[in-house]
């Protein structure tokens, strides 16, 4: 029989507590749960009334994985939801997780979860922009580092705030507060700058998803900021070899990193990190934060910015 707990008033039964989800790590469903229980301050705080799309990886990253937006059968029903249009399939109802026993009952799914960069209150508006550095082999989250400082000054040159976290994968996401603003101009601005970033540094980025262009190379993927899209969680666990986390980064590390493993963390490494820096994508959250995109313009090239150590930024 699976053990039933309590949280905050709503029963749940949890299942396969013991099951090794992560053979690597001996990391089991439990040890997740746990994770997602002591991480959910601010975990939840970046998922509130975002829809959610979950990546379901039930028997380990190893087993079977599946995509899913709707939500799923059997969802208690105090587990709060929203209608989401679609362009082609019309509206569907997604997952909001607004609160610890709903956090609880989808870790027990086992789930990475993903989120646009808009709110149910105003689907297709986004109020984040983003842009997913993706390195290709031999390229790693180092050669990321160096395009990430070059967006960030570029960025800033544009009054805008941006904050950095891991993918959990292999790269960065760099992540903007912006004021509401239709996805169809987010991810026009977010294409200017990566085809811009292309000619500042040829030897280093891609902006087409061409796989042959690619390897050695940081695609810097703008497509995430389309109304359809969406990108993996900040704090969210990822279906790896090992349970590593989308972990918020400072600048500092960023600038210092010379080793894919320095900006590689798992799940045992974020309370402490969190004790240490705090959530350090908490100005997301604050409106006051969030800038305007400026008016449209062509791309152009630019220098490759220069930035001493000691103007460095922490988020």
């Amino acid at each position: 029989m699976s053990p039933i707990t309590v949280v905050e008033g709503r029963r749940l039964s949890l299942t396969n507590l013991d099951k090794v989800l992560y053979p690597g790590t001996g990391t089991t469903k439990g040890e997740v749960l746990h994770y997602c229980t002591t991480t959910a301050g601010p975990l939840l705080s970046h998922l509130r009334d975002r829809p959610l799309s979950f990546l379901r990886y039930p028997d380990g990253p190893d087993g079977q994985r599946f995509f899913t937006k709707n939500v799923p059968p059997g969802a208690p029903s105090w587990v709060k939801t929203c209608e989401v249009p679609h362009s082609t399939s019309g509206p569907t109802r997604q997952v909001l997780l607004q609160d610890l026993p709903s956090l609880v009952w989808a870790a027990n799914l086992v789930v990475e979860l993903h989120t646009p960069q808009w709110t149910y209150r105003a689907p297709g508006i986004a109020d984040r922009l983003v842009f997913d550095l993706d390195p290709g082999a031999p390229a790693t989250i180092v050669e990321c580092c160096t395009a990430a400082q070059w967006l960030h000054d570029r960025l800033a040159a544009d009054g805008l705030d941006v904050h950095a976290k891991t993918s959990g994968a292999k790269g960065l996401h760099l992540v903007v507060p912006v004021e509401p603003v239709p996805a169809e101009r987010a991810t026009a601005y977010a294409k200017a700058l990566a085809v811009e970033a292309a000619a500042a540094l040829p030897e280093l980025v891609v902006h087409k998803m061409t796989k042959t262009l690619r390897p050695g190379k940081v695609f810097i993927d703008f497509s995430q900021n389309a109304a359809a899209k969406t990108t993996a969680a900040a704090y969210t666990l990822r279906a790896r070899d090992t349970p590593t986390v989308s972990a918020p980064v400072t600048w500092d590390e960023i600038a210092d990193c010379t080793d894919p493993q320095q900006l590689t963390f798992l799940f045992g490494e974020i309370a402490p990190r969190l004790a240490r820096h705090g959530d350090l994508l908490a100005p997301l959250l604050d409106p006051d934060r969030a800038r305007p995109l400026p008016a449209a313009r062509s791309p152009r090239a630019r220098a490759t910015p220069q930035r001493s150590r000691s103007a460095r930024d922490s988020p």
